[in-house]
């Protein structure tokens, strides 16, 4: 199921520069990759002559937790259906794909499922497969890339954390963290106070690898950045631009 005919056209003509909330929940389809696996998708239009699309998998966090396929959606995908709103101005076509998880946590393996249903009922470019997630669901990002990291384009970890062991093959992996300053969940150096340090402490133990991650730090802002993080003007294209090592099989 893709979205055509009427109802693009619809979005299509609600999307100018600047404009925001262009669609609506209603407007990204409901599948499952395995039972229990939901997730929602939408392609937006522009597709020509059988060019293969970007994907973008968001991760969403703990406070979105739960078997509905609606939820994490909550708060315009808490920001992160901006990217389509942006996509839909500028006549870009784009896969969104948002999958559901329970447990504040997010098996890799359930990512990678989304990611090979996704690549079954959509024209992907298996090089192009871009993650992003916020909360608990950065630290799915950083597991997922750590799983397959020549297998996803790029991440976009925002409040997150992770473990610095299994980072080093990461090192040629674009990267961009978001992270507030004065973050009161997920501390910005500490992470959670255990094993998983905050974004600061990763950006410093990759660059020590000779990684070049990109890291944008929000001055006086807490934990929910993310509206403002997805808004970023240089966001999207710089998710467009990057490719993978190879295209890998999934799951």
């Amino acid at each position: 199921m893709r979205l055509y005919g009427s109802i693009a056209g619809f979005l299509f003509a609600l999307a100018a520069p600047g404009a925001v909330r262009a669609v609506d929940d209603a407007a990204l389809a409901a599948f499952t990759a395995a039972p229990g696996n939901d997730y929602r998708a939408i392609e937006t239009p522009g597709r020509r002559n059988g060019e293969r699309l970007p994907l973008i998998v968001f991760l969403h966090g703990d406070g979105q937790d739960g078997t509905d396929n609606v939820s994490q959606l909550e708060g315009y995908g808490n920001g992160s259906m901006e990217l389509i709103d942006t996509a839909l101005a500028g006549r870009i076509p784009l896969v969104y794909v948002a999958p559901q998880t329970t447990g504040a946590y997010w098996p890799p393996t359930r990512v990678a499922a989304v990611v090979a249903d996704a690549l079954k009922r959509f024209p992907i470019d298996r090089r192009r497969i871009v993650l992003t997630g916020l909360s608990s669901g950065a630290t799915g990002v950083w597991d997922a890339l750590k799983l397959k990291p020549d297998c996803y384009a790029a991440g976009v970890p925002m409040s997150g954390a992770t473990n610095v062991t299994g980072l080093a093959p990461l090192v040629g992996v674009p990267l961009w963290l978001f992270h507030g300053e004065k973050d009161d969940d997920t501390d910005v150096e500490t992470g959670d106070g255990g094993d998983l340090v905050g974004s600061r402490a990763i950006v410093r133990a990759l660059r020590a690898m000779g990684a070049a991650p990109r890291y944008t730090e929000y001055p006086n802002e807490r934990h929910v950045i993310w509206h403002r993080a997805y808004a970023e003007d240089a966001l999207l294209p710089w998710m467009l631009d990057a490719r993978s090592r190879r295209a890998c099989a999934f799951p």
